[in-house]
């Protein structure tokens, strides 16, 4: 009974609208290869930057700060960075696993026409402390949910992101000017592409294979596993 008023009430979207939004979030890729040299046009660019910032936030705090970055010479310091941090994150491994890793295209820093630096301004009033006065973690949260906000939009107008996280913050930090109360929070590769790959790359390289729903969820407490069985009766 309540499935059936449920599959009549109006929601506002049609069936298409709604496989849109599913298909968005199935085919987002981390986009490392294959970038094109024309810059996004700003109307585009600034669609992604509202889509990110109408993102949920603790407090509607909406601690996440943007910057723009396009100057060639900056994006070469930033692919600097990332260049001494993957040597040295390459002496972690061992083995296969290093060999894998060595051939791994992690980066397009210097491919992307521009990028995008996502920081968190911590100390931000706005919101008056709502919902951090027992976690203020949660203003990072609230950035990272804008990151997927533009990640899925970008998806839906064909433009490619990706996450750069083999860097050294401090050294990007001081780099862009940021303010040392304020977090870096991700820092993205975005433009145009070639194509987007029908699996993620790390998937399709055979880094890591993806996990089972079963596997991440639980009921009710952290060590029941949750019956999905349930739903084919």
């Amino acid at each position: 009974m309540v499935e059936s008023v449920v599959s009549q009430m109006d929601n506002g979207f049609t069936a298409a609208e709604k496989d849109a939004v599913y298909r968005a979030i199935r085919e987002r890729r981390d986009v490392r290869a294959g970038y094109l040299p024309q810059p996004l046009e700003e109307a585009t660019l600034q669609r992604l930057l509202a889509a990110a910032h109408h993102a949920p936030s603790v407090g509607f705090m909406q601690p996440w700060r943007f910057i723009v970055v396009r100057d060639l010479a900056i994006r070469s310091s930033v692919h600097d960075i990332f260049a001494r941090a993957r040597a040295a994150a390459a002496q972690t491994y061992s083995g296969e696993r290093a060999d894998l890793y060595a051939q791994l295209k992690l980066e397009a820093l210097l491919e992307a026409p521009q990028h995008l630096c996502v920081v968190c301004d911590r100390t931000s009033e706005r919101g008056h402390r709502l919902g951090r006065n027992t976690m203020l973690e949660t203003s990072d949260y609230s950035v990272v949910c804008a990151i997927q906000n533009l990640w899925l939009a970008a998806r839906a107008e064909g433009v490619g992101v990706g996450w750069v996280s083999i860097l050294d913050p401090p050294a990007v930090k001081q780099l862009l000017r940021i303010p040392p109360a304020a977090e870096m929070v991700a820092y993205l590769c975005l433009g145009y592409v070639e194509k987007f790959a029908e699996a993620p790359d790390l998937l399709r390289y055979g880094w890591e294979e993806r996990a089972g729903l079963a596997s991440v969820v639980r009921a009710e407490t952290y060590d029941q596993s949750y019956p999905f069985d349930r739903g084919s009766r």
